[in-house]
């Protein structure tokens, strides 16, 4: 078997990102056997050989292709196909479940991370303790230890999850807050769950782009006040 082969068999056996390290401890044998001179130009043949099959799944006549998504490569769908494959995996099972609260607040995480409920509520205007609650349930997002203030409250960041769910390689791919509130709208819209946006209050629709520009503008005051309190710790060791 060839080597291009053995990887796309790897590729599309995979239920998760499988990472360039795996996949090399997987062929290495082979590759060594084929007349590879050490480790490195394993990697080096497997690593060429990838790119390889990305191009060719990117010939139009494929309906998938090979993407490096949360640290690994996985096949996926490609966006024009998009429609397709959305109604063929709605008539399979139940979708993901969120509220608008619940989108709007993971978009906040999305930018803003890592960041704090307090910090979530301030930006939102009300209560977010409750869908911090949901999105860890939908492990969308997780814990990323505690800030360095008063209180010291836990910080949270989107999840290995929220990179598999959205496609991508890492939040530095994330696109512009307008491109991902459309992407959540996407993603999410037929599924919407209408919950109280705050005490007794109607759900309020989702309008996160001035939110998010907010997150994004405090997200250096931030940065700097953390900074701040690491600087101080460490030169008053016993406060």
């Amino acid at each position: 078997m060839s080597l291009k082969a053995q990887l796309e068999a790897i590729i599309y056996a995979t239920e998760i990102p499988v990472t360039l390290e795996h996949i090399v401890q997987l062929v290495k044998d082979d590759v060594l056997a084929a007349g590879a001179a050490d480790e490195a130009e394993v990697k080096s043949r497997v690593r060429a050989t990838l790119e390889e099959l990305i191009t060719d799944y990117s010939a139009a006549d494929h309906g998938i292709e090979i993407r490096q998504v949360a640290g690994g490569y996985r096949m996926s769908t490609k966006p024009e196909q998009h429609d397709a494959v959305r109604a063929f995996a709605k008539s399979l099972k139940p979708p993901i479940r969120l509220s608008l609260p619940a989108l709007e607040t993971l978009a906040v995480i999305a930018y803003k991370q890592p960041v704090t409920v307090p910090e979530i509520s301030e930006i939102r205007g009300v209560d977010s303790s409750g869908v911090i609650a949901t999105l860890l349930d939908r492990k969308l997002i997780t814990t990323a230890g505690r800030k360095a203030v008063i209180g010291r409250p836990i910080l949270y960041k989107t999840s290995r999850e929220f990179l598999l769910r959205f496609g991508l390689k890492d939040v530095g791919e994330l696109p512009s807050m307008e491109e991902f509130e459309k992407l959540l709208a996407q993603s999410f819209q037929s599924d919407l769950l209408t919950e109280p946006a705050g005490q007794g209050a109607p759900a309020e629709p989702l309008d996160t782009s001035e939110n998010l520009k907010t997150a994004r503008d405090a997200e250096d005051d931030t940065t700097a006040e953390i900074a701040v309190v690491e600087s101080s710790e460490k030169t008053n060791p016993a406060a």
